[in-house]
């Protein structure tokens, strides 16, 4: 199967470690990985701020990238979200609906995209760890996707996975939410990280790397000894 990598800016500016994860992990599971050079930003914290017509730019530039591609796998569902997005932003378009439509038609978030499409529940990972699991909103609201990621985590060998209180609220990250509103974004991430603490485990895993930056950085000022990890690490251990 033939697999291209949405690598997202921030995976790509801050975390390539997850690309690199997310591709050993697709290849260890069958699939033919490539890079389309082409690709950049989704458009979304354009498009969010209300800059529709800018973000279409970026936008036009993903669905060229992608054109040919058979699937395309991303490692978080932020941004994959915004892939499905572009048949509502292009409805109507006469050159980009029906490119619009294609690319949103086959793009993935990673463990979507396993559980999903592999058909594969257990990827043969081994981590030894007590865990806790934060349901980012975009993944889970946008994209509908809630199981596939506890599904994965509680196949993984040697794994504790413990449920994190008030799973579903947000982190307070929200892309240039954050932002614009960091009074608030602060006493969210500071409400999240005390529930993760709560659960007494070692590593909080996320499917998007924005929370994962957020609350990794709220857990570090606060000298809590909790790691943040992105999924697919686990998975590819």
């Amino acid at each position: 199967m033939k697999v291209s990598l949405f690598i997202t800016c921030l995976c790509d500016i801050v975390s390539s470690d997850v690309g690199k994860d997310t591709v050993e992990l697709l290849e260890k599971l069958g699939c033919e990985v490539d890079f389309p050079e082409l690709q950049t930003c989704c458009g979304q914290p354009a498009y969010n701020s209300g800059y529709v017509t800018k973000s279409k730019e970026a936008m036009k530039q993903m669905m060229k990238a992608f054109q040919h591609s058979d699937y395309v796998v991303g490692p978080s569902g932020s941004c994959v979200a915004m892939l499905q997005e572009y048949p509502h932003v292009f409805k109507d378009d006469p050159v980009w609906e029906a490119e619009a439509n294609n690319l949103a038609a086959k793009s993935y978030e990673l463990t979507q995209f396993i559980v999903d499409v592999l058909r594969c529940v257990d990827v043969g990972a081994t981590f030894n760890g007590t865990v806790t699991y934060h349901t980012s909103c975009h993944m889970s609201r946008l994209l509908g996707v809630k199981d596939a990621p506890l599904t994965l985590l509680k196949h993984v060998e040697g794994i504790t996975v413990k449920e994190l209180p008030l799973c579903e609220d947000c982190c307070g990250f929200g892309g240039t939410f954050a932002v614009k509103n960091p009074e608030i974004s602060e006493q969210m991430v500071k409400e999240k990280t005390e529930h993760i603490v709560e659960t007494e485990a070692e590593y909080v895993i996320g499917g998007d790397m924005g929370c994962l930056l957020n609350i990794g950085g709220r857990l570090s000022r606060d000298n809590r000894n909790v790691k943040a990890l992105h999924i697919s690490h686990v998975l590819n251990s």
